[in-house]
């Protein structure tokens, strides 16, 4: 938990946020920590329900350990949220699914980040804060009391969006409909399949997002690198038993939103959703190296998701995407150390970068039955950080999954794959003797300047597609639709014309 919490203070939060003149109720005099300034402003009106509240201080402030932030309702003075600094993390709901852990302050440099929780806050509302003696404090001494009603007061916008409205803003300076991607999500109702876009304006969100049964849904991005999602979850974390659809014999009945059979641990999940699309925004899970596993997006979709990710950056070690499901993924750069692409397809990858932090480590580990396609990759790039060498483009257990499949076509692969490139896992995961219905296949493998790549080395069950004997088949794996099934062709999407 420290670990995760301490890598947030190297995260830009809510600075450039702040008003830019501070009240003077709002300024605490004499020896102690003192506030300069606060977002929303003092006396803001408009203000989106689902604002994180930002303090900026003199100094870098530190989280006290006791004491109680509380947010007021100012008709009749009641308390809609508190939050005790006694411990680091709470408990809240995310999309409907309960039991999600997180940081409910998180303080980076000068400015301390406030997040209530999920709906705590209502439109046409006013509010005011208080925050107790020694909740913030430094080396000179703590933060004195915001104890007035009158010191930092802030008033809602008057309603919601339109019902029916297909295109939203998620803006963190407050200009947009909503000041987050959860607020923006939790408008769209359940059932959803009217096409809707949801605008995410240039800015590092820090939030965990879960939706499901909510369709047709455009996640875009206002600028690839500049709209940015983020948070330092994992397996330790927010742990959970994960995706009952994922085993030989699936279990629906076992997939509810108590809390303990669908994942918590990914930055962005979108679970049982179709037509997803994802596009022109980076998503990062923060976690440290070595602290679980810790996805940046995980798709638990179905074999007619429809799901695109379309120019999207996505950055963790472990795991950092997993799609159980149908998705095309174009244009994308993926990082991570440990089969850090996982799941049960079909997925189709085209253009894509895939970049290993570590050497001697996995690509992939993909695990799907026999009744549909693996992992195919079409004109991507396999290279590493530098100095990383010796990687497996993917490794199996052939006792548990012995129909994987990954196949890449025309390809680049750089010094960071190994000569042997695949791998069969034995013990526990492994079988006295490995199925032929493992498909490890790979055509017109070679380097950035067009040299083919040694391929002498090659795990022998693995299989080289050739020109002369193989045509049908590489055709096959080129069409996306062969692929993804269901007769669907993801390149002649709205998002590509």
């Amino acid at each position: 938990m420290n670990l995760a919490f301490s890598l947030f203070t190297r995260h830009w939060l809510c600075r450039g946020l702040l008003a830019t003149v501070a009240a003077p109720a709002l300024i605490a005099a004499g020896p102690v920590l003192r506030l300069d300034n606060a977002f929303p402003a003092p006396n803001a009106t408009g203000v989106c329900p689902d604002t994180p509240l930002c303090l900026n201080f003199a100094r870098p402030p530190a989280l006290g350990t006791t004491g109680k932030i509380q947010i007021h309702d100012a008709a009749d003075n009641s308390v809609v949220e508190t939050i005790d600094v006694s411990s680091p993390t709470a408990e809240k709901e995310i999309g409907g699914l309960p039991n999600y852990k997180y940081f409910p302050v998180i303080v980076a440099g000068n400015a301390a980040t406030i997040y209530p929780k999920n709906g705590a806050l209502a439109h046409h509302k006013t509010y005011y804060v208080t925050i107790d003696a020694g909740v913030f404090k430094d080396g000179t001494g703590p933060f004195a009391a915001l104890d007035q009603p009158a010191a930092w007061r802030f008033t809602t916008k008057a309603a919601a969006p339109a019902a029916g409205t297909t295109k939203l803003t998620v803006a963190a300076d407050g200009t947009g409909d909503f000041c987050t991607v959860q607020g923006a999500l939790d408008f769209v109702p359940e059932g959803n399949t009217t096409p809707t876009t949801i605008l995410l304006h240039k800015g590092t969100y820090t939030e965990m997002v879960f939706f499901t049964n909510k369709h047709a849904i455009t996640l875009l991005g206002e600028d690839r690198r500049q709209s940015v999602i983020a948070y330092a979850t994992n397996d330790r974390f927010n742990p959970s038993s994960g995706n009952p659809f994922l085993g030989a014999n699936p279990n629906p009945s076992a997939e509810t939103r108590g809390g303990g059979h669908i994942y918590h641990r990914g930055v962005l999940i979108a679970h049982r959703v179709n037509d997803f699309t994802l596009a022109n925004l980076t998503i990062r899970n923060t976690t440290l190296q070595g602290g679980s596993q810790a996805e940046a997006i995980i798709f638990n979709g179905t074999t007619t998701a429809h799901a695109i990710v379309k120019d999207v950056d996505l950055y963790s070690y472990q795991d950092t995407l997993q799609i159980n499901g149908q998705a095309y993924l174009s244009n994308c750069h993926i990082e991570g150390d440990v089969d850090f692409m996982w799941g049960t397809g079909p997925c189709f990858f085209e253009n894509c970068t895939a970049r290993s932090l570590r050497s001697g480590t996995y690509y992939t580990q993909i695990r799907n039955p026999g009744t549909n396609h693996g992992y195919v990759y079409l004109h991507c790039t396999f290279d590493g950080a530098p100095g990383v060498t010796g990687n497996y483009l993917s490794r199996i257990g052939t006792g548990r999954f012995p129909h994987s499949e990954v196949v890449l076509l025309d390809c680049v692969l750089t010094d960071a794959v190994g000569g042997v490139a695949w791998q069969f896992q034995g013990g526990r995961e492994g079988s006295p003797t490995d199925p032929a219905s493992v498909q490890f296949w790979e055509f017109n493998s070679h380097t950035s300047d067009g040299t083919p790549v040694d391929v002498s080395q090659r795990l022998a069950a693995s299989r080289q597609l050739k020109q002369a004997g193989d045509d049908a088949t590489i055709a096959d794996y080129r069409n996306p639709t062969f692929v993804l099934g269901g007769d669907w062709n993801p390149r002649q999407a709205a998002i590509f014309k």
